[in-house]
């Protein structure tokens, strides 16, 4: 893919991982596309939600942010499968959790947007 497609989706990450640190459903709601799908796949804790319903959740989250938690998150890996869909998998640590997030985007021919994200987590691993 292009070098300005890889620009967006790694300026979009940063969007991703900044908006979930500051719990900030404005910054989030330019990361994904209105029809998202949210899926939590943890054993005994799946979920599925609409992008209205996540979006309530973040914003009755206290930010992991205002609790002093560091922000992390990392891109390990971009997949381009066309001009108009990516995946992306990534990982972060937030609320007692280690997250791993497989990100499925779609290019709606001005901007990349997350239309689906599935994720799983375990308990954070203290070093």
């Amino acid at each position: 893919m292009t070098p300005a497609a890889f620009a967006e989706l790694t300026a979009l990450m940063e969007r991703y991982f900044d908006g979930l640190h500051r719990a900030d459903s404005t910054i989030l709601r330019t990361v994904f596309h209105p029809e998202l799908a949210y899926v939590c796949a943890t054993p005994g804790d799946e979920l599925y939600l609409n992008l209205t319903d996540y979006m309530a959740r973040i914003d009755a989250r206290e930010p992991p942010a205002k609790r002093g938690e560091p922000r992390t998150g990392s891109v390990l890996d971009i997949a381009f499968a066309g001009s108009r869909l990516a995946r992306i998998t990534a990982r972060m640590s937030m609320m007692g959790r280690d997250y791993t997030d497989l990100l499925t985007l779609v290019h709606d021919g001005t901007q990349w947007r997350v239309i689906a994200k599935i994720f799983a987590y375990t308990p954070k691993e203290e070093l």
